[in-house]
């Protein structure tokens, strides 16, 4: 059920998610959309019984995370505020469980870490 000012290819990275979610590649994913994608997101993941919690970013776009449920609870009580608003902590976890490069999320940790204390990297 595509609504009619929906162009597939502009879902496809959505559909694709889905589809590495059922196949075991992921475990969650956190997905930024418009609004107006929303209720089909919403009706696909409830056809597919997949967990998701939504996270408004502003008056049009949307931050929709969804995936095992364990991971989708564990978001439900961790990401309370807009994302730029986590603690180093709350990022570095939030990147792990997104399987994002491990390395890349300790620099990254590293330097806001150093950014929130006010001393420099190096």
């Amino acid at each position: 059920m595509i609504a009619p000012d929906i162009a597939p290819v502009e879902l496809k990275v959505f559909l694709n998610h889905i589809y590495e979610l059922k196949k075991g590649v992921r475990q969650m994913v956190l997905y930024t959309t418009n609004r107006k994608y929303e209720e089909f997101a919403v009706e696909r993941l409830k056809s597919q019984r997949i967990k998701f919690v939504i996270q408004p970013i502003d008056g049009e776009r949307i931050n929709l995370f969804f995936g095992k449920p364990e991971c989708i609870e564990a978001i439900r009580m961790m990401v309370t505020r807009p994302l730029n608003l986590l603690t180093p902590e709350e990022d570095f976890i939030l990147g792990a469980m997104l399987g994002y490069d491990i390395c890349a999320q300790c620099k990254r940790y590293c330097t806001r870490k150093l950014r929130k204390s006010g001393k420099c990297a190096s």
